[in-house]
């Protein structure tokens, strides 16, 4: 499967406490074989997933059962630890979409295991539809509970189109660009692409200069200000906290900590060998 890591990066880790984005597909399945991910922990973070195309089945050690579908939100909190695998469905064709973390602060990020899921309704101005599926643009509101200010939504530009969406200065803000290219901020940007605008914007700007329909993700939130260490699917504040999530988890690959997935045909992931050095850890900016 081809899969763009476009955060973090060598020179921004952060967009508000949005750590990670995976931009994967289109992706087809007779070819790739589709997505198969036993299951596998998590800590110090919440996963969002949104797709374009296709179908991913949920299993989490909370025993949610769920399925991920283009145009719908699913959020699982990590907390002190979660398991979890993804799975594409026999009768998904073409695998596209985004995988997201979200740092949480370090006040909450051993709080308990959690699962979200909604359905946003499209809202639509100036040849733009608009799907927000965390935080609040163009008059809609996501239910969804976060632990820090943050904004999510999935843009659709028709041809030629142009938008500007009342913005909250206190956010810095980040598009990442699926298909199309877009002028964002005064900068145009091509798929895969990720434009980056400090705080202080009270409105944001979107043009669609190709001839075809654009599409990207627009993420924002007020600046993560604390610094995390990020390794393979842990978030925490030390090298000694990644030390210690790998071995609870590696300990009975579950356990009291993470948890079993019910339902998965196959063993969990085993943990990677942790680098020869000490794990650093890194701000917003780097």
């Amino acid at each position: 499967m081809a899969v763009r890591r476009t955060l973090p990066q060598r020179t921004r880790s952060l967009i508000g406490a949005w750590c990670f984005a995976d931009h994967y597909g289109p992706d087809d399945v007779a070819e790739s074989g589709g997505m198969d991910v036993a299951p596998h922990p998590h800590t110090g973070l919440q996963t969002v997933s949104w797709l374009f195309s296709g179908e991913i089945e949920h299993r989490d050690s909370l025993g949610s059962h769920a399925l991920v579908r283009p145009g719908e939100l699913n959020l699982m909190t990590g907390g002190h630890g979660i398991s979890h695998s993804e799975v594409s469905t026999p009768g998904t064709r073409v695998l596209h979409g985004v995988q997201l973390w979200l740092a949480l602060p370090d006040e909450h990020r051993a709080t308990a295991r959690d699962f979200q899921h909604h359905a946003p309704r499209p809202v639509r101005l100036d040849g733009t539809e608009i799907r927000v599926f965390l935080g609040t643009l163009a008059g809609s509101t996501s239910p969804v509970r976060t632990f820090t200010p943050l904004l999510g939504a999935e843009i659709l530009l028709e041809p030629g189109a142009e938008t500007s969406l009342a913005a909250d200065p206190a956010f810095e803000h980040g598009l990442l660009v699926d298909t199309g290219e877009i002028r964002f901020a005064e900068t145009s940007l091509r798929s895969a692409e990720l434009g980056y605008l400090p705080a202080g914007a009270a409105r944001l700007t979107l043009a669609n200069e190709s001839g075809a329909p654009a599409r990207a993700v627009l993420l924002g939130g007020t600046p993560f200000e604390e610094e995390i260490v990020m390794w393979w699917n842990f978030i925490g504040r030390s090298h000694e906290d990644i030390v210690r999530a790998r071995e609870d988890w590696m300990a009975g690959l579950g356990g009291p900590r993470f948890g079993e997935v019910e339902g998965y045909d196959g063993a969990p992931l085993p943990a990677p060998e942790l680098p020869s050095v000490p794990l650093k850890a890194r701000s917003r900016g780097r």
